[in-house]
């Protein structure tokens, strides 16, 4: 196990240095996204026919962003300043897995380099980190105001109204943001082997 400054955007062979256990911070420009924006994604750039014209300027935007960047399952406590700027609160990580159906394609279509959450993800999200060089980094659930500390501005934000807070885009710069790399680019996953030890401790005692 190791330890790593990471700056975004992020290379592939970073990210191929990289294995499961290791400790990474990360300093840059992060996106959050849940469910609404994942689906939204999918629906209007990934697997799109056409990008509505309407989208094209955001869809520019977050080719821009998430090209050799980071993606961080989040839904934020925010607070405006008198000055209309923005603050995170709370920064935790959400549950990853909501958003198998949608990773691995979003990964391949921005060219990202990594996925911050918590809980780990599925074989189509691992099966993508290796093919196409990204790591899974576990952020530390319940720290959601340590966390945020590391967040140093609110960049801007996309689909507030419509999505709401919580499942908006949030732009934000981070400085020594502290993850682990849970699954990595050589398709090691510290949850399989978690969930494989499970099992085998589940057989001994149900066998006893």
């Amino acid at each position: 196990m190791a330890a790593y400054d990471l700056s975004i955007p992020i290379s592939e062979q970073e990210i191929r240095a990289l294995h499961v256990g290791d400790t990474v911070r990360l300093d840059g420009v992060i996106v959050t996204g849940r469910d609404a924006a994942h689906k939204y994604m999918i629906e209007n750039f990934v697997r799109a026919a056409e990008t509505p014209v309407s989208e094209q300027a955001l869809y520019q935007e977050l080719l821009r962003l998430l090209k050799g960047g980071v993606i961080y399952h989040c839904g934020p406590v925010v607070r405006q300043r008198k000055d209309g700027s923005w603050e995170f609160v709370a920064a935790g990580p959400t549950t990853s897995i909501r958003e198998e159906p949608y990773q691995a394609d979003v990964i391949t279509h921005f060219g990202m380099r990594g996925v911050i959450g918590k809980g780990g993800m599925g074989a189509s999200t691992l099966q993508a980190c290796q093919d196409y060089g990204a790591a899974y980094f576990h952020a530390v659930g319940g720290a959601a105001s340590l966390i945020a500390d590391s967040v140093k501005q609110v960049v801007s934000v996309y689909k507030k109204e419509e999505f709401g807070v919580p499942e908006a885009f949030w732009v934000i710069r981070v400085e020594g943001f502290p993850v682990v790399v849970t699954m990595d680019s050589h398709g090691q996953s510290i949850h399989d082997q978690v969930e494989a030890a499970s099992r085998v401790k589940l057989h001994e005692l149900m066998e006893s």
